[in-house]
């Protein structure tokens, strides 16, 4: 965990070892910084069209993962498709992005791998856009130097933020994975479960010090009951980022430029 704007003091510290491991659809966060690098989008622009090719057609129907239904031939725009990624968590969108910017998942692959060692995430290995493979591994350490670069992108901001969105030709809203959003202060940020990685969530929340300057307080929980269903291990990670975040945004109100003196939560 960290918080923004503090130097050395907002370092929150870690607690468990920083062994690589599955980390499921946190991926898709890696996904959408290397898409937003290169296809940049600014506020209120909704970017290029892509073409819903055959492939992520066929795998809306999927039952073994999660996905987005959507028709092939009918175009959406970069953003439309970065919400679909990113909010239902559809690992079909993710793999169209991967192939609309790299030509093919495998080329966009070795993209993520550059950026991660770009990053300084030398514990982390990614295999495919979407996270669904558990040989894509890393660490809560570099995931949390993700998502300290990717929040400042404020489409990314502003995407992960949404309760919801729609898919064209879908009746309905489909909800944000991450149900923390719009509690304590949470603003985002990704979900990840599967059986081998368990529950996992990168989150950001906005915590006010006593001064009544809002801080950024970005934190990775993985890992959770893991070789259970995903919906426990989902659930699992939740449960302790809520209690995290409530403590970091209680210790934060407390000082006027944040953490200063004594024990610093999650310091191990």
């Amino acid at each position: 965990m960290l918080v923004e704007g503090l130097g050395d003091r907002g370092d929150l510290g870690t607690h468990g070892t920083q062994t690589p491991v599955p980390i499921a659809s946190i991926a898709k966060v890696m996904t959408a910084y290397v898409i937003l690098r290169d296809h940049p989008l600014h506020d209120g622009e909704s970017g290029p069209r892509v073409t819903v090719d055959e492939s992520a057609a066929n795998e809306s129907v999927s039952g073994v993962e999660s996905s987005v239904p959507v028709v092939q031939g009918r175009r959406l725009s970069e953003r439309q498709l970065l919400e679909l990624m990113l909010i239902p968590s559809g690992n079909n969108i993710a793999r169209l992005l991967a192939r609309w910017d790299a030509g093919s998942q495998r080329a966009f692959v070795v993209k993520m791998n550059r950026a991660a060692r770009d990053l300084g995430m030398d514990r982390t290995t990614y295999t495919g856009a979407s996270g669904i493979e558990p040989t894509t591994t890393s660490t809560s350490a570099d995931q949390l130097k993700l998502a300290r670069q990717v929040m400042r992108d404020k489409v990314f901001r502003s995407v992960v933020a949404l309760p919801g969105t729609t898919v064209p030709g879908v009746p309905g809203t489909i909800l944000n994975t991450n149900t923390l959003l719009g509690t304590s202060g949470v603003i985002g940020l990704k979900t990840g479960s599967s059986t081998p990685a368990g529950g996992a969530l990168m989150w950001a929340a906005i915590a006010p010090d006593r001064g009544g300057r809002d801080r950024l307080a970005l934190g990775v929980v993985l890992h959770q009951r893991a070789g259970t269903s995903p919906q426990e291990g989902l659930n699992a990670a939740l449960d302790a980022s809520g209690s995290l975040i409530e403590g970091v945004r209680r210790w934060v109100a407390g000082n006027e430029s944040g953490p200063t003196a004594g024990p610093r939560p999650g310091r191990r």
